[in-house]
């Protein structure tokens, strides 16, 4: 087991990116940029032993700068949207940048998932990066000056753990997650839509024509997100469902089953022909699912190749998006001088 580190180019004023590697005894790896606290790749064996990438993302380290898919970074203050801009934390609206048509997402331009961190090697028994960031009071429109750290560490049994915390000097409002997209035959291998999947929850939050929760939470019994058995993902696309063909796939938040503030499993993927297995576990009361129905094959990915809708899926473990915005949504306010935390871990089987 080790950790190890290059340069991943140069950002604003010639401030290096460096590019660290966890790698565990198995042969499992994964990299991370300090730039957005990216997830730049995870390679991973299948059933041959054969070492493949199966997260998407680019080969040169100067178009995660602009990223706009956000491949593999941190995003926050706040994940996925906030409907038009606009939230009211003790009496007072604040108003955020509409940077998704009318709504908010991702924190806004020039986000924490856009900015460079500061890193730090952890004294501990298996491969442990720190990553830390600082977002002003003010910044994108949120109150508070926000300190955030997220540690990754990979063990043994293959589990690429992922350790948040966040601090603020103001009430204020904070989901966090990472937005890798996962292929589990390999980051190129084109479509993820005879990938089996299992999501651990009995509803999930309808959304409206711009994609925010409507506020309800609707069983998932027959209906497309019925995820509670291992499931081939495109008999469920097949669906006739307004849900699935007005959003063209996937981009929904499922509420987990949980009876504690404890890790769960959120969700397991598996794909036949590489053998791979991903389980998902979180502290998280939501998990979306993103079929990445938007993006745009003329965007050149890893090895030149392009990638198109559906070849990735993105497993965002969350809170449930535009929280701030219902009173009946688990609260996503990080009170001043209390400490955020959350984890998730992505573990890798055969």
């Amino acid at each position: 087991m080790k950790i190890s580190h290059k340069n991943f180019g140069h950002w604003q004023n010639g401030e290096e990116v460096k590019l660290y590697t966890l790698e565990n005894d198995n042969g499992v790896s994964v990299d991370i940029s300090t730039f957005g606290a990216t997830i730049i790749a995870m390679h991973v064996p299948d059933k041959n032993n054969s070492i493949k990438n199966v997260v998407l993302g680019y080969d040169q380290p100067d178009d995660y700068f602009a990223n706009p898919f956000y491949f593999g970074c941190i995003v926050g203050r706040f994940c996925s949207r906030i409907a038009n801009g606009r939230f009211v934390l003790n009496g007072k609206e604040y108003k955020l940048p509409q940077n998704d048509t009318e709504n908010h997402l991702h924190g806004g331009p020039e986000a924490i998932s856009h900015q460079l961190w500061q890193a730090s090697l952890i004294d501990a028994d298996i491969p442990t990066l720190k990553l830390s960031c600082t977002s002003p009071d003010g910044e994108n429109g949120y109150p508070g000056n926000l300190a955030v750290t997220v540690t990754y560490s990979l063990n043994n049994s293959n589990a690429i753990s992922i350790d948040y915390k966040a601090y603020s000097d103001k009430d204020t409002v904070v989901n966090l997650t990472n937005h890798s997209y996962f292929n589990l035959a390999g980051a190129g291998s084109g479509s993820i839509l005879d990938h089996q999947m299992m999501i651990n929850a009995n509803f999930y939050l309808p959304i409206n024509e711009s994609s925010i929760p409507k506020g309800e939470i609707h069983s998932v019994e027959n209906t497309p997100f019925d995820f509670r058995e291992m499931t081939r993902i495109a008999d469920l696309l097949d669906y006739d469902h307004p849900q699935i063909s007005r959003h063209h796939g996937y981009n929904h938040s499922f509420a987990l089953n949980r009876n504690n503030k404890s890790a769960v499993l959120a969700a397991r993927v598996f794909e036949e022909t590489s053998g791979r297995t991903l389980e998902v576990f979180t502290t998280e009361p939501g998990l979306q699912f993103y079929t990445a129905n938007y993006l745009d094959k003329k965007v050149v990915g890893k090895n030149g190749c392009s990638y198109e809708p559906r070849h990735g899926l993105c497993l965002e473990t969350q809170h449930y998006p535009d929280s701030p915005n219902h009173d009946s949504f688990p609260s996503t306010v990080l009170k001043a001088g209390e400490t955020y935390r959350s984890n998730t871990v992505f573990k890798w089987s055969l």
